[in-house]
Formats: C-alpha cells, structure tokens, sequence
C-alpha cells in the first residue's frame, strides 16, 4: 500500500515538474528576454536617462520594485485567482465578469465589457511587435562581438522570422518539449551574466531600497517620468500568466515564477546596473556587454533561440485569442486546423498567421532596430494592464462579493501604478505607438461590428421564423402532406427555439420532409470548456422530429463527429452516411434600417461572405450539404 501511495507521489510530482518547465519555456519567454533591451532603453533610448550612479541605482530600483509590485503582487496573488475555471486571460476574463450576457442592459457595464474587447484587441498589436524586437535584439549582439556582421542584422533577423512563420503549421508538438529546456537555460545564463556583473560593482545590491526610486524622481522630475516608459519594458509578456493558467496551473507557473524566472531577472537586471557603475559608457548594449569577449556569440545563440521561444509562445497566444472570439462570436469563423492529437490547444489558423508574417516584417523593414521598435513596445500591454485591473476588481467586487474597502483599496493601487506606465507609454505615440493602438482600433472595430451585425441578423432571421408548434399546425392543415423521403434532414439553426428557417423553406418549395428531422443548435458557454456528459441536450419536439442542443467552451473547438457519437450514446442513432444537412445561406443587404452605420453594415456583409463556411469550420461533408439561400435586410 506504502509502495503504491508513494509510486502515485512521485508519478504526481514528476507531472508537476513537468508542467513547471513547460510553463517556463511558454509562459515566461517574453518576460525573460526583457533584459536584453529594457536597461539598455533607460539610457540610450529616446528618452534616455545619464547614466550616472544615481540615476543608475534608481532606476535599477524602479525596475525591481516594478517587477515585485506588477509580477508578484498585481498578477501573481491577485489576477491569477480570477481564473474562469482553471482559464485566465482578457476574454475569459469577460466572461467571468459578465456571465448572463446582460451588458445591453447596464450601459456602465457595457463600457466596462467594450473596454475589455479592446484590451484582447491590443493583445494581437503586441503579438506583432514581441517576434519583431525579440528576435531582432538578440542578433544585434553580433554588432558587439564585431562590426562585420552590422549589414547582415537585417536579413538574419527577416530569416528567422521567416522560417518561424512559415512553419507554424507543423505545429509545436514536436519541439515543445525543448521550449522548457531551452529557456530555463536562457535564465540559468542570464543568472550567470548578473552575479558576474554584480562581482564587478557589489555597490549596485544598494538599489534593493525603494528609497533609490524616490530619489530618481526628485532629482529628474518629469524626464524621470518618462523613463518609466523603458521600466515598464521589464514586464511585457505578464499576461501570459494568465493567459496560459489553462494549460499549465497556477501552481506550476508560480513556482516557474518564483524559484526561477524572478531570481534570474533580479540578477541579471542587477548585474546590468553593476557593469554601469563600472563602465557607464557600455550603456549601448549593457547586456551583451556583460557576457566576456568569447563568450559573446554563444549568447547570441542561446538568446536566439529565447526569443524564438518567446516569438512562438505570443503567436499561439494570439491563434487561442482568435479562437476563443470566434466561439464567444467576436470574430468570423476562419480555418482553424488542429497540430496535434493529443493538446487540443495547439492549433494553427492560417489567415491570423500571414496576417502576423507581414506586419512582423513590416515592422522590422520599417523600424530596423530593436532600439526604435521599443518606442512603439509597451502601449498596448499597459492599455492591457488596465483594463485587466478593471475586470479582475470587477470580478472580486461582483462575483467574490468582496467588501468595498477591500477591492477599492486595490483598484486604487493597482490603477494608480498602471495609469502611470500607460501615461508614461503614451508619449511614445508619435515614435511608434500609434501602430499597436492602430492595430488595436481595427481588430476592436472587426470585433465589435461582427458581434453586433450577428446580433441584428438573428433578430431579422427570428422575425422570418415561427414557433415550432405552429409549423407542426401548419403540416397537419395542409391538404396536401408534404412526400417523406428516406434518411435523416440535419438542420442547422443559431436558436434552441423556433423553427429553423431552411426547415421551413425546404418544406414550402421542395415540398419533401425526411423520416428523421433533427433541429441542430451549437452554442458557445461562457466556461473555457463543458464537460463530455454536459455536451449534448436532446429533446423529442413532434413525429420525426428531435432538437439538439450542443454546447462548447469558448476554447473548444465544435465537431459534428463528435455531436453525433454523443447522440448515439444518448440513443439517437445519426450515422452521418445517411444525413443531409441543410444549412441558411444568407445575402446580406445594407439597409438604413435602425441597428448599425450603413459602413458597418457592408463591413459586416464583407467579413460574412469571407468567413470560413460552416462545412469546413464544423467538419460537415461538404456532399452532404443543401444550402438555402435567403436574403435578410440588415
């Protein structure tokens, strides 16, 4: 018995272990390649900073102390707690806030949910800067080893993006099990590269005292503020805590946190600030100028293959985000193809990633350093923070039921430290940081008119329809029964009530009715996912006809094979060989009717007729599908 009970702690423990270091490898990419430019921006940015001890102490403690209340405090001990059922990030987030779906009720709580979309829009802004200035300032530092390689920065840079892009459909199953191995090595050197740097100028363990980031801004007044711009460098990627609960836990992210990624940053950041003490001409390049003279390319190498890491973990963040608005109904359906049998998280949606390929590159053509691309890093992820701030207190506040001195304490603090780095990162607007807002407002406004636009095409498409009971009447009334055929009629239909349109159709003008009817609804819960004996609900609603109603999570993916083997275990028996599917297709007409701006209206009727079609997106046949063709004034 001993034996067993300690055989299922070990097996228990190496899970855990397991989960820690792939949790390293995806979570924490792009916060461990931070240091490969945020000091360098303090003091040879745009609005650099001398580097003079003072200045160098403060705002080495302006980064600690950032990493400590931001990292640790804000998301550690109070975001991560909102977890939608073991899921986190921005649009779960939402879901967990307003559950009922009721936002058009409260117009203060409809702003809260809008500024929330707009918070998940920015998240692909940044999804399109991180491979940009990830992996570009990692192969800047062959211009420290030599200036030979200066011409080449570029096209290696395009290279491996490239390469990183184009194979995004092989998916990461293969090489995740090394993403793990390769970042805790990455920590492990930057650890390394910090004591070193902390040997040379022991003085630097001084900017432990906030005291130091008092002092800074005393003795720099407003130009300090816009330091701060740099300091918040130090933690974009903290929403890949959250975003990443779902596959990892939240013990195992923060026990990468703890024992691993934040030493490694402390070290590392503190090393940085020892070199400028010693050398405050280094300043260009205090990371790479840390690492000695032989040991320059293998850093280039391992910090390579950091940032790629990094790269692909905000890509599949963004392809999850994608996904996740797809099934909530923020976005058309888009081609979502699954990379491994075994993770159902790992997918690959190849409209969103020739999207991220060219903006990538545009990027890196256009900015042609990392240097210039960090004025435009950091706008979005501080929106974000707010906005996350925003939802989580709504969460302790509406669903916690926290005491108002509770939650209001901590809005205050946690909003006050974010509208300062937003403040600070707004006055990068005009070097850059217009694009991730820019990038932000357009994926808000597909957002937002999709979601809308389907709002009103149900309303229109229920005005055509008619109770269920009362089609039944009609078949009876009519003098002349409709001819029944053999097999199973399949119709699609958004609504768990009512009489499907196409039904109604096919009977009016192919006058036929099959032996077997079934009125199919999927919908989309507010949970990230719904359990296999939750999934189905089927209901006998008249002679030959049955209504089913399947639900996902907004991270699963709907798949009628799936549907139908549940039926078969509940009874019904549907064996697609002998189903046809009959399915609305709808032409949408632009009207002045009252519901959306005419130019939303034909941006909606654009990305309807450019959506994935329901035979693709829901595995259906396409041999097997009848499509009725309706038109609906919008």
């Amino acid at each position: 018995m001993s034996a067993q009970v300690g055989a299922d702690h070990l097996k228990k423990n190496t899970l855990f272990q397991s989960a820690t270091l792939g949790a390293l490898g995806i979570v924490f990419g792009d916060l461990g390649t931070s240091p490969l430019y945020a000091v360098r921006e303090a003091f040879h940015g745009p609005h650099a900073i001398t580097p003079s001890p003072e200045n160098i102490l403060g705002v080495l403690s302006l980064i600690l102390w950032t990493l400590v209340m931001v990292i640790c405090v804000k998301y550690v001990s109070f975001v991560m707690r909102a977890d939608n059922k073991g899921e986190g990030g921005v649009l779960s987030l939402i879901s967990l806030a307003f559950p009922s779906r009721l936002a058009n009720k409260n117009r203060s709580v409809k702003a809260l949910l809008y500024l929330g979309l707009f918070g998940a829009a920015l998240l692909v802004g940044d999804g399109v800067i991180t491979p940009a200035i990830s992996v570009l300032s990692a192969v800047e530092g062959l211009e420290v080893a030599t200036p030979f390689f200066e011409p080449f920065i570029l096209p290696i840079t395009l290279a491996i993006l490239a390469t990183l892009f184009l194979n995004q459909h092989h998916g990461t199953a293969k090489i995740g099990s090394i993403f793990g191995v390769i970042v805790f090595i990455w920590f492990l050197s930057l650890a390394a590269l910090g004591i070193h740097g902390i040997v040379i100028h022991p003085a630097v363990l001084m900017a432990v005292n906030p005291l130091n980031a008092f002092r800074f801004f005393l003795h720099n007044g407003y130009h300090g503020v816009l330091v701060l711009g740099a300091v918040f460098l130090v933690t974009t990627g903290a929403e890949a805590l959250c975003a990443d609960m779902g596959h990892f836990g939240k013990q195992p992210i923060k026990r990468a946190w703890f024992f691993i990624v934040f030493p490694g940053l402390i070290l590392n950041y503190l090393g940085q600030g020892g070199l400028l003490l010693y050398a405050p001409e280094k300043a260009f390049n205090p990371f790479y100028a840390l690492a000695p003279g032989w040991a320059v390319y293998p850093m280039v190498a391992i910090a390579t293959l950091a940032t790629v890491t990094a790269s692909q973990a905000v890509i599949s963040g963004v392809f999850s985000l994608a996904r996740q608005a797809v099934q909530l109904g923020y976005c058309p359906r888009v081609r979502i193809i699954h990379t491994s049998k075994e993770a159902i998280g790992q997918i690959y949606i190849p409209q969103v990633n020739w999207a991220l390929l060219i903006m990538t590159f545009w990027l890196v053509l256009e900015f042609r350093s990392s240097s210039a691309l960090a004025a435009a890093y950091g706008i979005a992820v501080s929106a974000t923070m707010v906005v996350t701030t925003l939802l989580s207190v709504s969460v302790a506040k509406n669903r916690w039921k926290w005491k108002s001195l509770w939650w209001g304490s901590i809005l205050v603090l946690f909003l006050t430290i974010d509208s300062v780095f937003l403040w600070a990162n707004l006055t990068k607007i005009a070097d850059g940081g217009w694009f991730p807002l820019l990038v932000g407002a357009v994926v808000f406004t597909l957002m937002t008119t999709w979601h809308r636009g389907r709002q009103i095409l149900r309303a229109r498409l229920k005005e055509k329809s008619i109770p269920f009971e009362e089609f039944l009447a009609q078949l009876k009334a009519k003098e002349t029964a409709p001819t029944c055929v053999e097999g199973t009629a399949v119709f699609m239909t958004g609504e768990d009530s009512g009489t499907p349109p196409a039904l109604i159709h096919n009977v009016k003008h192919n006058r036929v009715l099959h032996s077997l009817n079934v009125l199919m609804t999927i919908q989309t819960e507010d949970a990230p996912t719904v359990p296999l004996d939750e999934r189905l609900r089927i209901q006998k609603v008249g002679e030959r006809f049955y209504r089913v109603v399947a639900r996902y999570g907004f991270s699963e993916s709907p798949s009628i094979h799936e549907i139908l083997a549940t039926c078969r275990l509940k009874n019904l028996p549907l064996e697609l060989e002998d189903m046809t599917f009959f399915l609305g297709r709808e032409t949408l007409l632009a009207t002045k009717r009252p519901g959306m701006a005419l130019w939303r209206e034909k941006l909606f009727s654009f990305m309807s007729k450019n959506s994935e079609r329901a035979t693709a997106y829901f595995d259906i046949p396409p041999d097997q599908v009848v499509e009725m063709g309706l038109q609906v004034e919008l």
